[in-house]
C-alpha cells in the first residue's frame, strides 16, 4: 500500500519529466526569479528561499560544521557529486549558480522560458516552458525526499519542514 501510495506522485512527475526532454531549457538562477517573486503580493517566495537553509545548502558544505563528509572520508565535499546531488542539484547542468545551493530551479525546473511574464500569468503554458508544478502535498513530499529521505542519518518530519518554506503565490493555494 505505501508504494502505491508513491507511485502515482512519482508517475506524474516522471510522465511532466519526460514531456519536457524534447526541449531545451536553461537555468537562469534564483536573481531572475526574485524580479516578481520578491513582493508580498505575490507570496515573497524569494525571501522565504533567501532566508531558508536551501539557500546555504552549498555553502554548510565548505563549513567546519561539515561532519558528514569528515565521516565518509570525502576530501572536498564542495567538488564531491555525492554531495552536491543534494546540496547543489543543479550543479551539473548549471554549474554558474552552483553556490545557489537548492535553488527555486532545483524544484520548479529551469525557467529560461517561463520566467516571461506573459507565461507566468498562464500556468498551463508556463508548465509546457518548463515550469515543474506540483499537484499536491504527497507530490511536494516526494520531490522533497528525493534529498531529505534520511539524509545523514537524520529523521525528516515534511509537515514541520514545509511549514518552514511554504511559498504559494496568494489566490493559488
Amino acid at each position: 500500500m505505501k508504494k502505491a501510495f508513491w507511485l502515482v506522485p512519482a508517475l506524474i512527475v516522471s510522465a511532466a519529466v519526460l514531456a519536457l526532454l524534447g526541449q531545451t531549457f536553461t537555468s537562469v538562477g534564483a536573481d531572475k526569479c526574485q524580479i516578481c517573486h520578491r513582493t508580498e503580493s505575490q507570496g515573497r517566495q524569494y525571501p522565504i528561499w533567501k532566508a531558508s537553509r536551501h539557500a546555504s545548502s552549498f555553502a554548510s558544505l565548505s563549513s567546519a560544521k561539515e561532519d558528514a563528509a569528515k565521516h565518509l572520508a570525502i576530501a572536498d565535499p564542495t567538488e564531491e557529486p555525492k554531495c552536491l546531488k543534494c546540496h547543489a542539484p543543479l550543479f551539473a547542468e548549471s554549474p554558474d549558480i552552483k553556490a545557489e545551493g537548492v535553488t527555486c530551479e532545483a524544484c520548479h525546473g529551469p525557467g529560461s522560458e517561463y520566467k516571461k511574464l506573459s507565461l507566468m500569468r498562464n500556468p498551463e503554458e508556463a508548465r509546457k516552458n518548463g515550469l515543474a508544478s506540483f499537484a499536491d502535498a504527497a507530490a511536494i513530499k516526494a520531490k522533497c525526499l528525493t534529498c531529505h529521505d534520511k539524509a545523514h542519518d537524520r529523521p525528516f518530519d515534511f509537515a514541520s519542514a514545509w511549514g518552514k518554506i511554504k511559498h504559494d503565490v496568494p489566490g493559488q493555494e
